[in-house]
């Protein structure tokens, strides 16, 4: 899993996993393990999956890469807490899957929660199982 800037200004996690690498078939199956996840986490609740593929093809003008055969993204939330109002401006998190032709491609912003953080990195490097 590797840390980035997007546009040099968004922290990024991000892993590549290849299809070989993971039990998981399509982008359905990791968005369902995701919700197992999340589901199971004693401060966190799904808020609900969007799939951002269909969004963007159902625009008269959407521009979706090549590459890409499906996108969504999983909404969640591990606000405990609301000591600041201005906290709301980076909640919820979401953690997005795309499928390409030979690989999934998951991604999450950096929450200002480290135990956040811990939890969603850790449920996508466990996505690698095989």
């Amino acid at each position: 899993m590797n840390q980035t800037l997007l546009n040099e200004k968004y922290p990024i996690y991000i892993l590549e996993l290849e299809k070989r690498e993971t039990s998981c078939r399509s982008v359905d199956d990791i968005i369902a393990y995701y919700g197992k996840k999340i589901e199971a986490h004693p401060e966190a609740t799904c808020i609900g999956v969007f799939d951002h593929y269909a969004h963007t093809s159902a625009l008269q003008d959407g521009s979706i890469s090549d590459d890409i055969r499906a996108a969504k993204n999983i909404v969640l939330c591990f606000g405990k807490d609301i000591m600041n109002p201005k906290v709301l401006a980076i909640r919820p998190k979401s953690i997005g899957v795309a499928e390409l032709s030979g690989s999934f491609v998951i991604s999450f912003l950096e929450a200002p929660n480290p135990a956040a953080n811990e939890a969603m990195e850790t449920w996508t490097l466990a996505l690698k199982d095989r």
